[in-house]
């Protein structure tokens, strides 16, 4: 198997249990270094199968490391994986959840989701300007007729979505009145999602260039002490893809497809999301609706602007939010401790 990008992507798995679904992912992740970030007890021994390249942390190490940041850093929840975005060298990242296997294309053939998710970041994204045959940089598409040629170069590509065939990832109530419903329909598509328009992004089965958008890819404050839970992944992909308009770098879902093999307790999911179902009512249209300034020129400025809107302008909903636009700025104050800028010659 080919493995672009070897030295430049490292792979980080959230995760309290065993790594056994490596073994599976071994022809496309071994040739790769791993950042596994171990949640729940410290003391537990997490195996990794043999022959992989790997640093592990766990709580302790979160708390040695970040110092009085580390409450920023969700306790029991997989929005922890965010961890090791920020302790990661390289340009590009792929995040997976261990409860995800390699899906098959409709002809059989195992889905190598890093070519595919490498694919994705290595060609533009096209926000400005919807393209009817999807992504025009695709082997055998290009753009259409009326297609503006001034909008044919497109942008970088910030951030690479891909999908899940078997179970689906819905909110509990949705699991709860389709319990038996399984994503069977294989979509050949990769499209880039349109300037202005939110989408839910999922943690599951991700890639982004950690250089473009990394510092803004921070999965909030979930688990143990938190009023809501199963948010993390959207919250990051509503700041990130504010961000990334506000920069002109782009956003892609679809391709690559995994195999998510296990559905997570609906009633359990309830208890986590029943306040997140409520006050998204008021969190879409405060992102839909923001805009930020001219002077943040860069990822980090972008971020920390927004955390300051957040506690503006959600805070009245519950307390909570300011704790979160804490925990936001927190989160840079932690990225840039971790993350020196080169100083220049």
């Amino acid at each position: 198997m080919t493995a672009p990008l070897a030295d430049q992507l490292d792979i980080v798995i959230p995760t309290i249990r065993n790594l056994d679904f490596l073994e599976e992912w071994r022809p496309f992740f071994q040739p790769y270094h791993l950042i596994i970030v171990q949640d729940g007890d410290p003391t537990k021994k997490i195996h990794v199968p043999e022959g992989y390249d790997y640093e592990l942390y766990n709580r302790n190490d979160i708390e040695r490391i970040l110092g009085d940041k580390a409450w920023a850093i969700s306790f029991k929840d997989s929005a922890c994986r965010c961890f090791g975005f920020m302790v990661s060298k390289k340009k590009y990242i792929y995040t997976i959840d261990d409860d995800c296997f390699v899906a098959k294309d409709p002809s059989g053939k195992p889905i190598n989701v890093l070519e595919q998710h490498i694919k994705n970041l290595l060609t533009p994204s096209t926000p400005f300007f919807f393209n009817t045959l999807y992504d025009p940089y695709r082997e055998g598409a290009d753009f259409v007729r009326g297609y503006p040629f001034s909008l044919r170069e497109g942008v970088p590509t910030a951030t690479s979505h891909g999908l899940w065939l078997n179970i689906p990832d819905y909110d509990a109530p949705t699991q709860m009145v389709k319990p038996k419903e399984r994503n069977q329909r294989y979509v050949d598509a990769v499209m880039t999602v349109p300037k202005g328009t939110l989408y839910p992004m999922c943690g599951m089965n991700l890639a982004f260039d950690r250089e473009l958008i990394g510092a803004a890819m921070y999965f909030g404050l979930m688990g143990e002490g938190q009023p809501i839970g199963r948010y993390d992944d959207m919250w990051a992909g509503w700041c990130t893809k504010v961000i990334c308009d506000h920069l002109g770098v782009g956003c892609k879902t679809g391709l690559p497809y995994v195999w998510h093999s296990k559905a997570s307790n609906p009633f359990t999911n309830l208890r986590k999301e029943y306040k997140g179902i409520f006050w998204q009512e008021e969190i879409i249209p405060f992102f839909q609706n923001l805009t930020l300034s001219k002077a943040s020129t860069n990822v980090e400025d972008c971020y920390l602007e927004l955390a300051d809107k957040v506690r503006k302008g959600l805070g009245h909903i519950d307390p909570y939010f300011s704790k979160l636009a804490d925990g936001m700025v927190a989160w840079i104050e932690g990225w840039r401790l971790l993350n020196p800028p080169v100083a220049s010659a």
